[in-house]
């Protein structure tokens, strides 16, 4: 396997999902800050790996296998996190209509 930079972004993403959890757990005022500034971090670098490995022709059978894995497995745990945050039926399950 050969790295690239849009793999080395991806597998960077999959590294932050600790730190995201970590940040979310912290008893100061600023850690919701933190936790939401490592998402958007997250969000940038999905966006920016996908961005160069068109532009520059470096796609992978290995990145296009992380990155839907890491994307899912950040926005699982995140939403994980809040469910449990919040202990409401409201935000664990959605009705349907």
């Amino acid at each position: 396997m050969r790295l690239n930079i849009p793999t080395i972004l991806t597998l960077l993403r999959v590294a932050l999902i600790p730190f995201f959890v970590i940040a979310f757990y912290l008893p100061y005022s600023w850690a919701p800050f933190v936790t939401a500034l490592l998402f958007v971090i997250a969000g940038f670098t999905d966006w920016l790996d996908g961005y160069l490995a068109r532009t520059l022709g470096q796609t992978t059978r290995f990145g296009a296998f992380l990155d839907p894995v890491a994307d899912k497995v950040m926005v699982a745990i995140a939403l994980v996190l809040i469910a449990e945050h919040y202990h409401s039926i409201w935000i664990t399950i959605q009705r349907r209509r």
